[in-house]
């Protein structure tokens, strides 16, 4: 059967295809993964060789089996366009270079003088293809003994323990910035009008109803003055609404309702209230809170 497609242009296809789905399947970050990832050169470099060795071999025997042919076949194939790619002569070149075989002619030459029950032996040399890649692997070997061995690079186990590593500094530095992400430890005043805006509203919507509209206090206490039960600043305000007050008679917690953002706007429009003195405000309650305190 005539092949559409010819043994070279087959092999390069193959191994394209696959360092296709390699370079797909397998996440190396901004690099090609047969660059970060040395194993998959060396798997894409064997597999080439392999590829070839494939093709020589079905190529050999293509030549095995249209030698055996009578001259009558012969020539049928050939009105055909059946010839194998073997009587190609640059092909024929090449095959010679890589297996070294010797003619039927010539067999007289390496035949081996014993006899098996009839069966003899032809001392052929190993094919340099084959040698080419024995050579091949002892050299990387060489490489690879050096480079893990008495360099002391980095092996599959100590890669993922450095990216498991700086997996958590990344984590680390967004949640610094993440604003879904964000604790009292993290949290920082707002002071954009908008901001402050957002925050009323959310206050408005969720806090009015025990701190009053205007914060002066009803049910809970008055955020408008010096007196915090739970203490003043931005961070324990946004712990305090986000955990919920007291055991047992505190304010409810907030953080399966309100986002981290949105808390943040809430602490910070509550702080922009100080001193507001809204009428008839709520008796002081707890501790008188300053700056100072919090910082020490």
């Amino acid at each position: 059967m005539k092949k559409i497609i010819p043994n070279y242009l087959r092999v390069l296809l193959i191994f394209f295809l696959i360092f296709g789905a390699m370079e797909f399947f397998i996440d190396s970050g901004g690099q090609p993964a047969f660059i970060k990832y040395p194993m998959v050169s060396v798997f894409l470099f064997v597999f080439m060789f392999l590829l070839i060795a494939i093709e020589i071999t079905i190529s050999a025997i293509d030549n095995i089996t249209y030698n055996l042919l009578s001259d009558e076949e012969k020539a049928k194939l050939a009105t055909e366009e059946q010839v194998p790619m073997i009587e190609k002569v640059w092909f024929k070149d090449l095959m010679q270079k890589l297996t070294s075989t010797k003619s039927m002619e010539s067999e007289e030459e390496i035949i081996l003088h014993h006899d098996y029950d009839g069966i003899q032996e032809l001392d052929n040399n190993l094919p340099p293809w084959w040698v080419y890649l024995f050579y091949a692997c002892i050299v990387f070997a060489v490489v690879y003994f050096v480079r893990f061995e008495i360099m002391g690079g980095d092996n599959q186990e100590m890669e993922l323990q450095k990216e498991l590593a700086q997996a958590k500094i990344d984590v680390a530095e967004y949640m610094k910035t993440a604003p879904d992400l964000m604790d009292e430890k993290s949290v920082t005043l707002l002071t954009d009008p908008a901001e402050l805006d957002l925050g009323k509203t959310i206050f408005t919507t969720n806090c009015a109803a025990c701190h009053r509209a205007d914060a002066g206090g009803q049910i809970g206490p008055n955020l408008t003055d010096d007196n915090w039960i739970l203490g003043g600043g931005v961070k324990n305000i946004f712990h305090t609404i986000n955990n919920g007050g007291r055991d047992g008679k505190g304010m409810i917690a907030w953080k399966g309702t309100l986002k981290p953002k949105e808390i943040q706007k809430v602490a910070s429009y509550i702080i922009s209230l100080k001193g507001s003195n809204p009428v008839d405000p709520k008796a002081p309650d707890g501790d008188v809170w300053v700056e100072e305190a919090a910082a020490e």
